[in-house]
């Protein structure tokens, strides 16, 4: 009756050591074909790009101020350059007493160093009830204006005004618009925006 213990016991140490065998030499194979060179497929590499982002948001304050927010689904920052290349951003500039004036645009780039923007295709500025809509628009940072050297057209309570350029003063809440301007009014359009 010994005997016929000490053989399970004997049976099931070689059994054991069987089993070990096969999951280390299990382990090294499996380890070979992963370490191996992967093989993709299909792959875009965007050579111009140093970093490239799903998703951007940026805030900038100035003095603890909020001057702007800027989201961009997709942004890539550019090597050798100062600057982003942005898609579908939406950006919020506050002027005077914290009031928001909103723009969309299909693409844009961002200054990475001075913070200045340009938009363009589809550019769309929403003020209160106003919407002002053009081609190709620019922010310069230091001095919170937005000017557009494309044609532009506001819209506000069924009249309009189109020029060959304008200028936003954001810390004024004032508009300059210059060129060839003309545009049509209703009584009750009201060109104050305070």
């Amino acid at each position: 009756m010994k005997q016929s213990a000490k053989q399970k016991f004997t049976y099931f140490l070689i059994g054991l050591l069987i089993f070990m065998i096969v999951a280390v030499s299990g382990f090294l194979i499996f380890n070979k074909l992963l370490s191996g060179q992967l093989k993709i497929n299909d792959i875009k590499i965007d050579s111009t790009a140093a970093l490239k982002l799903n998703i951007l948001k940026q805030v900038s304050k100035k003095n603890g101020v909020t001057e702007w927010e800027l989201t961009a689904k997709s942004a890539s920052l550019l090597k050798d350059e100062d600057k982003a290349v942005l898609e579908d951003v939406v950006v919020a500039f506050f002027a005077k007493e914290k009031k928001k004036v909103e723009l969309k645009s299909d693409t844009g780039t961002l200054n990475t160093k001075t913070h200045d923007m340009t938009f363009s295709d589809n550019v769309v500025v929403t003020y209160v009830t106003a919407t002002l809509r053009t081609d190709k628009l620019h922010y310069d940072k230091k001095e919170h204006i937005i000017t557009s050297n494309a044609r532009v057209r506001l819209e506000k309570s069924g009249s309009f005004i189109e020029a060959d350029s304008m200028k936003i003063y954001l810390n004024d809440n004032r508009i300059i618009f210059e060129g060839r301007i003309q545009g049509s009014f209703n009584e009750k359009f009201n060109i104050q925006f305070q």
